[in-house]
Formats: C-alpha cells, sequence, structure tokens
C-alpha cells in the first residue's frame, strides 16, 4: 500500500496535508490540549506498565539468544530526539553486530548483512523495540508518536527536508502512523507526511487505528528490515 492510499485509509476525511498546515496542536485550545495530553500521558503509563510486565519472559529470552549468537552486551543504547528538540537516551535489543558502526552511523537498508540472525527475528517481529517502554515509563516518549531519529540524521533532514521539524511538537512515539505504514521502507520525507497527519488529526479515535494496525505488523513483519 503506498503513502497516499494508506493515509487515505487512516483519514479518509482529512484535507491534504502540508507542511505548513495547520497542526492539530494549534487549533486545540489551551485547556483542552492539556487534558488531551493529561489523558495521554496516563493511558502511556497504564498500557506502557502493563506492556513491561508482559514483555520481560519475551526480552529476557531474546537477550539470552543475541548473546549466545554473538558475544556483547543484548541491549543497546542511543541518543535521540525527542519533543521541542530534548535529547534522550533510547534503549532497544540489539540486532546488530557490535561492530556495525565501525565506518560511522548509517540508516538500515534491506537485508542489512549487520544485522545477525536472531536481529532479523526481532526486528521483524519489532521485539527489538520492547525496552523502550521503560523511555514511555520515564516520559521521554508515548506509546504513539513520530519515530524518535538521531541527532545527526534530524540535522539532516532538517536541511534537506522543509517542515521536518514540526514532527517535534510532539513526543516521539513507540509506533504510530509512520511505524505502521511502510516502517523501514518509506523515505524520510513520506514518514514527515505521515507524521504531519498524525499531528493535524490528533485525536484518540486516531491512536486506536495506529494501535490496531500495530497489532497487525507485530503478527506480518511489515516494514522490517
Amino acid at each position: 500500500m503506498n503513502a497516499e492510499k494508506s493515509m487515505e485509509y487512516f483519514m479518509e476525511d482529512s484535507t491534504e496535508n502540508s507542511t505548513e498546515s495547520q497542526t492539530a496542536l494549534k487549533v486545540f485550545s489551551t485547556k483542552r490540549l492539556k487534558k488531551y495530553l493529561y489523558v495521554k500521558r496516563i493511558t502511556d503509563i497504564f498500557l506502557a506498565s502493563i506492556g513491561v510486565v508482559l514483555a520481560l519472559p519475551i526480552i529476557f529470552i531474546s537477550a539470552l539468544l543475541i548473546v549466545l549468537e554473538t558475544p556483547g552486551s543484548p541491549f543497546y543504547t542511543q541518543e535521540r530526539v525527542g519533543k521541542n528538540g530534548k535529547k534522550f537516551k533510547l534503549i532497544k535489543l540489539r540486532s546488530m553486530r557490535t561492530d556495525a558502526e565501525k565506518l560511522g552511523a548509517k540508516w538500515a537498508e534491506a537485508n542489512d548483512p549487520r544485522v545477525t540472525r536472531v536481529g532479523a527475528i526481532i526486528r521483524k517481529t519489532r521485539i527489538d523495540e520492547l525496552p523502550q517502554l521503560l523511555c514511555v515509563l520515564k516520559g521521554d516518549m508515548s506509546m504513539i508518536g513520530p519515530r524518535p531519529e538521531r541527532p545527526m540524521f534530524t540535522e539532516q533532514f532538517n536541511r534537506e527536508i522543509e517542515g521536518f521539524k514540526n514532527r517535534l511538537l510532539v513526543k516521539p512515539g513507540l509506533t504510530g502512523l509512520a511505524q505502521v505504514n511502510g516502517g523501514y521502507d518509506i523515505s524520510p520525507r513520506e514518514k514527515l507526511q505521515y507524521d504531519l497527519t498524525y499531528i493535524d488529526n490528533l485525536s484518540m479515535l486516531l491512536e486506536l487505528k495506529i494501535m490496531i494496525k500495530t497489532v497487525k505488523v507485530l503478527f506480518t513483519g511489515e516494514g522490517a528490515r
């Protein structure tokens, strides 16, 4: 499903998106926005708490398999850019070799040779993302929002793509509209379109639709690399 058709699936009544469009954050009254974000934060804490409990056995088994295949820590942390440009440490299960970035940082690509056998499985099923539930509990991330990018890529895309910084108006998410509609397989420009569509139409109904689509992605492995 291409970007245009996929966004129509979620936002049948939405107007055409643009980097200069009015976002929901601008349209919301201050009182309404505070209430919405408060409910969203409570929901994040509730879902992430349940998720951590359910995910612990999966994380433990995956971590063990990672260490058995390639020596080194089964976890790794990276600096990412969050809401309003605030930087934070993101934690994931390691899906690549420990020397994956010996030649410098680069985006994951299709059939990336740096990905281990165990890594390919946990990336396809998104198990490698489960430790990020801790980032949600801490408040650096939300369950739903734009994918958090690394500072170097954020700076690059800010220069190359008009309006890219607008995705930082909200907290980054463990899942999101872009993540369930192509994930790694779509370009930064396409991701921005999805992210701004999410922000332009911020609502609990949209977030529920994204969560439902996330469950489907977990079982199909769509967009994994």
